[in-house]
């Protein structure tokens, strides 16, 4: 019998919680550190690997994904370790994709061969920015030469490249954003993720903006502008978004993050990880210490993160809906009804239908170009009784 995580598929994630420095945006978990014992989180990473391969065996790996953190920071013996271990453990998909996210300033050519080597097919880039100005305020150690070698690199050593960029940044106008983003997109990519700047609790600017020290944000009528000429000059270079904040060339989308929106199972391995794992049945909800200490200490007893939440069916549905319709092809009707045993409130689609936000097609639910400027009301809208 087919489990519903099979149609997002299976996906595992690991997380290197370091980085040369903390970018005031950031609230990932990233620590910043002088020293980092490779060998340590190598065994690590492959007994953590060994105790989710005995509860998951005999499942087809679509995708893996090193995460951070800054992953381009490892050792490239312990990432091709960490790849061949991943072979031994589960059958692998024909066309399993191998993520490494990577930062410029923490590129050089011989270092992404060894990836390559080590078994990386794909490379995902913090480049952020295409100017000095705003990748200094941005709290990035490179500046725009270097990303762009960088990119270089890494588009002659891999098949498939990605960068991700912010925008909706301190002054920058919708002039200035779409010649950056032309920029962007005639450099021979085909995946690309576009942030619109986010202030969060805990962070650098958060502490700024919260004493009123940062100025220039844009409101939420530039914002909207922004991120509508996002839209239009993405589709004039055939690179639309098949999700809110992801564009990609057909058939480049990423695997790993589909895993994640389809709602499939994902393993989260690593400082602060988070997974979605069904057992017999039940799916659950698991959480790794975040303290990198705490959680390297713990790997010896196999207790690496918080007590498993199990999800109910309705938690479940919840889940799916919220991560489904950030997809451009939207969710299946079917399956969020099985997940739940109710069917989503007729009236409420009719409603959103009917006012521009959602198409609704036999089978298919997805949120219109228009509701997508406003997703959240429009989730709120459909699941609040």
């Amino acid at each position: 019998m087919t489990e519903d995580w099979q149609q997002g598929g299976f996906g595992l994630y690991i997380h290197w919680p370091f980085c040369e420095a903390k970018c005031p945006y950031c609230d990932f978990n990233s620590h910043v550190t002088k020293t980092i014992d490779q060998r340590a989180w190598r065994d690590a990473y492959l007994l953590e690997l060994r105790r989710y391969a005995a509860l998951t065996k005999g499942r087809v790996l679509n995708a893996v994904f090193f995460g951070g953190g800054t992953p381009s920071l490892m050792d490239p013996e312990t990432v091709a370790e960490v790849i061949s271990e991943i072979r031994t453990l589960w059958p692998i998909a024909n066309d399993l994709e191998i993520t490494l996210e990577a930062n410029p300033s923490s590129v050089e050519a011989g270092r992404f061969a060894a990836f390559r080597q080590a078994g990386v097919s794909r490379i995902s880039m913090g480049i952020q920015a295409l100017n000095d100005h705003d990748l200094k305020r941005l709290g990035r150690l490179h500046n725009t030469s270097e990303a762009l070698k960088a990119f270089d690199i890494a588009r002659t050593t891999f098949d498939r490249v990605s960068f991700d960029l912010i925008y909706g940044r301190q002054d920058q106008s919708v002039a200035e954003w779409e010649a950056e983003l032309k920029q962007a997109l005639t450099l021979a990519i085909d995946h690309i993720s576009l942030y619109q700047l986010t202030i969060e609790n805990g962070t650098a600017f958060g502490d700024r903006y919260a004493i009123g020290k940062l100025r220039g944000l844009p409101d939420e009528d530039l914002g909207a502008d922004l991120y509508q000429k996002t839209q239009e000059i993405c589709g004039a270079f055939n690179m639309p978004a098949y999700e809110v904040s992801n564009h990609a060339r057909d058939g480049a989308q990423s695997r790993h993050n589909l895993i994640y929106w389809r709602y499939g199972d994902y393993i989260g391995i690593g400082p602060g990880a988070h997974g979605r794992v069904t057992l017999d049945g039940q799916k659950f909800a698991t959480e790794c210490f975040s303290n990198p200490t705490r959680w390297l200490s713990a790997v010896a007893e196999g207790k690496t993160e918080r007590d498993p939440t199990a999800l109910s069916k309705d938690e479940q549905a919840t889940e799916f809906l919220l991560m489904g319709l950030r997809l451009k092809e939207g969710i299946s009707l079917s399956r969020y009804e099985n997940l739940t045993g109710n069917a989503l409130p007729q009236s409420k689609l009719e409603h959103l239908s009917e006012i521009g936000m959602l198409n609704v097609d036999s089978d298919r639910l997805n949120v219109t170009d228009q509701g997508l400027m406003v997703l959240n009301a429009v989730l709120e809208h459909l699941m609040v009784d």
